[in-house]
């Protein structure tokens, strides 16, 4: 049995279809679409028109001729930008930030003709949009360049000792001052906040030995600054006896001056006197002199001029004690 023949399919004609409309549509919606621009709070974009400057716009949502007529490029002005040198962070945002090949900026040779690994970063920020994008070409990669060139030259007029241990405030500072003035020569309009040392080592072969150096300074450093503070604890100490000793040898030397100087002053009202009156003075003196003497002496013999016989009378080989009684 034949199967049933069924009807043939048919699809529509598409000669009376046009396809005008539709291309219109999709024309429109694209011009429509590439019209408008927003610019981020942060940043400001600088329109060109056929290539040509055109203006720069602040931030906003803002009209531009489509269909590439009119180009907006955005740059964020008021954003610190960075760039990384010997290494490199994950997920940057910035297209600038690292180079290809980190391991290639890190070495450079001291001005003793050492070689140490160097890493740094710069903070710089988009003073002048226009001179960003029109004064030179490829900014980012220049201003890269121009960073690398200035830290090989600032690390070459130092020893590697400087570079590695205290010489780091000095070479930032420098760094800074230098690219500064080579961004604003070659009018790259970028405004350099900061250039900050990270990681400085010697290189791989040697840096075991260079800890081992480093350990000993530390060490020394530290009993330096133990000398120091047992200086500090001693050294005061000992002025300020000095201090003392010096100020009780001073009044020691100003009692005995004042005491010598009463005593002349005594002795000559004294002399004076006895001058007016040679008995009565010298009488008063003896006196003074006894009263000053005799509280001082326990047991007073008081012996007539006109004695005689004084040595049987006072019985010295017997004891002051009265006689015991004899016993009956």
């Amino acid at each position: 049995m034949n199967p049933p023949i069924l009807p043939a399919f048919r699809l529509p004609s598409l000669r009376n279809f046009s396809a005008v409309p539709v291309i219109l549509a999709l024309l429109g919606i694209l011009v429509v679409w590439s019209s408008w621009y927003t610019v981020p709070s942060d940043s400001v974009a600088i329109v060109q028109r056929f290539g040509k400057f055109q203006a720069e716009v602040q931030p906003g949502l803002h009209f531009k001729i489509p269909l590439g007529v009119d180009v907006a490029t955005i740059l964020p002005v008021k954003r610190q930008l960075k760039q990384e040198f010997g290494f490199y962070t994950e997920g940057a945002t910035n297209v600038d930030q690292y180079s290809d090949d980190p391991t290639v900026e890190s070495p450079m040779v001291t001005g003793d003709l050492n070689v140490a690994l160097v890493e740094w970063v710069v903070q710089y920020r988009i003073a002048e949009p226009t001179n960003y994008l029109f004064a030179v070409r490829e900014p980012g990669i220049t201003l890269r360049n121009a960073s690398e060139s200035v830290m090989r030259e600032v690390v070459g007029d130092r020893t590697v000792d400087e570079v590695l241990t205290i010489g780091r405030q000095e070479i930032e500072a420098e760094a800074l001052v230098k690219l500064q003035q080579l961004a604003t020569r070659y009018l790259m309009g970028v405004s350099i906040d900061q250039v900050q040392l990270k990681n400085i080592n010697p290189p791989h072969p040697v840096q075991e030995s260079f800890n081992e150096v480093n350990q000993a300074q530390q060490e020394k450093e530290k009993l330096i600054n133990e000398a120091r503070r047992d200086y500090n604890k001693v050294i005061p100490l000992a002025e300020g006896e000095k201090d003392q000793r010096i100020r009780e040898a001073e009044g020691y030397r100003l009692k005995r001056v004042n005491e010598a100087a009463g005593d002349v002053a005594r002795f000559n009202a004294v002399f004076t006197e006895y001058q007016k009156a040679p008995d009565i003075t010298q009488r008063r003196l003896y006196l003074e002199t006894m009263q000053a003497i005799l509280p001082g002496i326990q047991n007073k013999i008081v012996v007539d001029e006109g004695m005689k016989n004084l040595l049987p009378l006072l019985n010295l080989n017997t004891s002051q004690k009265p006689p015991a009684e004899a016993a009956p």
